[in-house]
């Protein structure tokens, strides 16, 4: 690992503080931008789809950078890098149905979440309205949902903040835990939490077994993909609704998918890689 191109770099308290201050900054300008847009030329580039979907990159790409060039360059003298190698044909195999059966099992869980009554019920139909907003603009969401966000979040959670805390000495089940929490809460609501945990152990897994960030980023767009699909083209939230069954088969489903193929992926599968 010495001899790396990839640099080994950790993530600690000042890493966290690192990755805030970039998500302040981006988030600074681009509000100074919107208020630009409004007295300037008269127009709230705040609401518009497209704006939001370059807001999220700025702040991303910030971020990113600021972690890479106060901590990784600082302390590394290594540019921030990160493995994307392909693998073989049989591992895609074994990671997508994976996937999929923690996307069902996650699905259920949700679903045991209230969406009404006195607080679940005014904090779910904002966050309806908000969706809402979100998906007037398909192109953009899917540009966003199945490119952007896999890119930028998988870098974040699973490139800087799982393999950072291994670096740093974490066990790899506690780091993996602790980043797909924290992906979790980063999407700010419930029902979105369950899901991005659960899923996030998933990406986390992949990629410590792998070492190649292009696994977790196609898992996580094809997920994402799959929920646009069901939005639009059978504008259900749910496969259970789309499928029209009931969400308890959708659990004993993904518990099969996932049960099968994680253990054929952990224990049954011997390919291993490195960074070289």
């Amino acid at each position: 690992m010495e001899n790396s191109k990839y640099p080994k770099y950790i993530f600690d308290w000042m890493g966290g503080l690192i990755l805030f201050a970039g998500y302040i900054a981006g988030s600074m300008f681009v509000g100074v931008l919107g208020l630009a847009g409004k007295f300037m030329f008269k127009l709230d580039f705040m609401q518009k789809p497209w704006f939001m979907m370059i807001a999220n990159a700025v702040v991303f790409c910030l971020m990113i950078a600021a972690f890479d060039f106060l901590m990784v360059r600082q302390k590394t003298g290594k540019k921030l890098n990160f493995n994307f190698s392909p693998t073989n044909f049989y591992t895609y195999l074994l990671i997508f149905p994976m996937m999929l059966g923690m996307m069902f099992v996650g699905e259920f869980i949700t679903s045991q979440i209230p969406t009404t009554g006195p607080f679940f019920g005014d904090f779910y139909e904002f966050f309806e309205n908000l969706m809402a907003g979100l998906t007037d603009d398909p192109v953009v969401m899917v540009i966003t949902a199945v490119i952007m966000a896999p890119i930028f979040e998988e870098i974040i959670f699973r490139g800087i903040i799982q393999k950072g805390m291994i670096n740093n000495g974490v066990k790899p089940w506690k780091a993996i835990l602790l980043a797909s929490v924290l992906f979790g809460l980063i999407h700010g609501n419930p029902w979105q939490f369950v899901g991005a945990t659960l899923l996030g152990t998933v990406l986390g897994l992949v990629y410590y077994k792998t070492k190649s960030l292009l696994l977790p980023m196609l898992l996580h767009g094809f997920n994402n993909l799959c929920s646009a699909i069901l939005i639009f083209y059978t504008q259900k939230e749910s496969f259970a609704e789309a499928f029209e069954i009931q969400e308890w088969m959708i659990l004993v489903i993904g518990t099969v998918l996932f049960s099968v193929f994680f253990y054929l992926f952990t224990f049954k599968n011997k390919v291993r890689y490195s960074e070289i």
